[in-house]
Parts: C-alpha cells; structure tokens; sequence
C-alpha cells in the first residue's frame, strides 16, 4: 500500500497497520483524495495476509476535523445533484468499507473529532480516547442532517436514540468524559498515551482468532436487522462453521498443555 493523502505503517511482528491521518495543520481536515484513499485502504485490507487489526489516528493535535471547508464544501457549491450525490455516496463508501473490513479497528482518538471524523470513529470496532478529545456531529450546524454517512444507523446502536438524538440534532460538541459516560468511547487516557493504549489493544486483538473476530463483526451488522429466531439460527450455522476451524482444535489443544492459544 502506497497511499497519497495519509501515512500507512504495518508492524509485520504484531500484524497491527496503522492508518494516521496527515494534514495537521489542517487538523487533519478531509479531502476528496483522502476519501477514496482511505475507502479503497480499508477495503484492500480486509483481505490482507499480513495484517490483523487496525489503528487509525490522527497527526498533531486532532483526530479529524471533518471535510476541509476550502478543498470540499467550497467546491460542492459548483455542483449540481448528482454531482453532489456522487460525493455523498463517496463518504458513505468509507464507512461502508470500514463496518465490511473484518478486521478488528481500533480508533485511537488523538484530539478534536469532529463531523465525518466523528462518523469515522464511529464506525471503529474500538474508541480509545485522549482526554482532549471532544467529538461533535456538526452536520446540523451547517445546515445540514444530522444523519450523515450512517451517523443515524451507527450511533442509537452505541449510545441509544435519546443520545444519539441529542448528538444529531444539537451538533454540539462534547468532552471525552460525557463521550465515555454514554458509552461513545471506550476508554479515556492521558494525551500522551492514546496511541500507545490503541496499539496495545490491537496487538492484543491480532493475537487472537482472526476468522472468529471477522464472523463476531459481521454478525453484529447483520443481526441488527434480524429477528430473533432468525440470528438464531445465523450464530448457530457461524458457529458450527468456526468449530470446524483450526483455531477452536488449537484452543483445546493450549487449554490441556496450559498454555497460551496460537491462533491461526
């Protein structure tokens, strides 16, 4: 991978890439490019040997500040409809190859987390926080829906509506600590450790059984809209499928020599 608009980094040691957004001194504002980079990143990397979890972040002292107001919404005013559709569809795509990706990513939220950047880490499977890391979903604030790249289907599903519904609505930013205590973040740690906490994690995850992690995520997006009986039954047929992988044998195997599982 050769990527453009932001830096890419795979540990072969622990299989953890990292994704770190580039444009500090534009707090790591989107562009067009970075867009369709980062799209067709998390797509490659859903079938990538080498690697087993994600990290994605941001350079200085933000996460990402949402679309760059000169090089996006400046340039959207000379569009019509379609073509603007055609962007939105663009920002969708990202999230999209990210809840597809099945490896495990982790969102190590360095700073200011702000409108598509707060749909980004949503869209992480795991929310690791600097303490200066408030978030907001300023879409409102500029006149637009709240409901943006999936923001309406992927926060109810981690705070709950009447969170989500006050996050949307207001477009108001709030602190790592309110982002904690709602369950928008997983954790919270001193500035200086938020990547370091973020790797750990996902090392830790890498160490685990890939297969297995990639069916647990595609599960939880699946069964959203499912009924009961019929998740049921698709965790029951997952299941049967994973006890025929090496991993469940190698899992048995370690319990019996009391030793760590080495996961395929």
């Amino acid at each position: 991978m050769d990527p453009k608009s932001f830096l890419y980094e795979q540990d072969p040691k622990t299989s953890v890439a990292t994704i770190t957004l580039n444009r500090p001194e534009r707090l790591n504002a989107l562009t067009f490019e970075v867009y369709a980079e980062l799209r067709d990143a998390f797509r490659a990397l859903d079938v990538e040997p080498g690697v087993r979890a994600l990290v994605i972040t941001g350079a200085g002292r933000a996460f990402c500040s949402g679309g760059d107001v000169e090089d996006i919404i400046g340039a959207l005013f000379r569009r019509d409809y379609e073509g603007l559709l055609e962007f939105t569809r663009l920002t969708c795509d990202l999230i999209l190859a990210m809840r597809q990706c099945r490896r495990p990513i982790v969102g190590a939220l360095n700073g200011t987390v702000a409108g598509a950047g707060a749909v980004i880490a949503a869209a992480c499977d795991i929310r690791i926080a600097a303490e200066a890391a408030k978030i907001a979903f300023l879409f409102t604030k500029v006149g637009l829906s709240g409901a943006d790249m999936g923001a309406a289907w992927l926060l109810p599903r981690i705070v709950g509506l009447g969170h989500a519904t006050e996050l949307l609505m207001t477009g108001d930013f709030i602190d790592a600590q309110t982002a904690h205590r709602i369950g928008l973040y997983h954790r919270v740690v001193a500035n200086e450790r938020v990547l370091e906490e973020a790797r750990v994690y996902a090392e830790k995850l890498a160490r685990g059984p890939s297969h297995a992690l990639g069916i647990t995520k595609q599960a939880l997006m699946l069964e959203a809209h499912m009924d009961l009986v019929t998740a049921l039954e698709a965790e029951a047929q997952a299941q049967a499928g994973c006890m025929q992988s090496p991993n469940f044998r190698e899992s048995y195997e370690a319990f019996r020599a009391k030793r760590e599982p080495r996961f395929a």
